[in-house]
């Protein structure tokens, strides 16, 4: 590996925030992300803070390892039933409202096998596996591939 290549694996994703997850100045950042990674697998994790239900929010995994959350915010029950207008003096939440959060992992996924998992912290986890491409042998099959015979005793 040369030192570019190095370089690169270890910098900083680039994160595209919009609405909520870009407009929110103070309290706990909407849109921080974690990345890890195994030899087979990529673990991110993304702070939702204000999503109450995981039924809020979708994600899409592209095969490059694209990564694009969508969600809404929703107002607390407290402020939306009430019948007297509630005048915030100090917000330090996430205000109400829809977001995106865009990233990209550091290399190829399959996004057939991840597992997410919205926590009750209010950050989402997701393991996805690694795209692994097939070894192929000299006669051009794979080389884990049983063409049905035995080896001689």
């Amino acid at each position: 590996m040369n030192p570019n290549e190095s370089a690169k694996s270890h910098a900083k994703p680039d994160i595209i925030l919009t609405g909520t997850a870009k407009t929110c100045p103070n309290g706990p950042p909407l849109g921080l992300v974690d990345i890890g990674s195994s030899e087979n697998a990529y673990l991110f994790r993304v702070a939702l803070p204000g999503v109450r239900h995981k039924c809020n929010i979708k994600f899409d995994i592209q095969r490059e390892g694209r990564v694009r959350i969508e969600g809404v915010i929703t107002e607390s029950e407290a402020l939306k039933n009430s019948l007297k207008g509630y005048e915030m003096k100090v917000q330090q939440l996430p205000s109400p409202g829809p977001f995106t959060i865009s990233f990209n992992l550091p290399g190829p996924i399959d996004p057939r096998l991840c597992s997410p998992q919205f926590r009750t912290d209010g950050i989402l986890e997701v393991i996805v596996m690694k795209y692994q491409i097939p070894l192929v042998s000299a006669e051009g099959l794979p080389e884990n591939w049983y063409n049905g015979s035995f080896p001689a005793p």
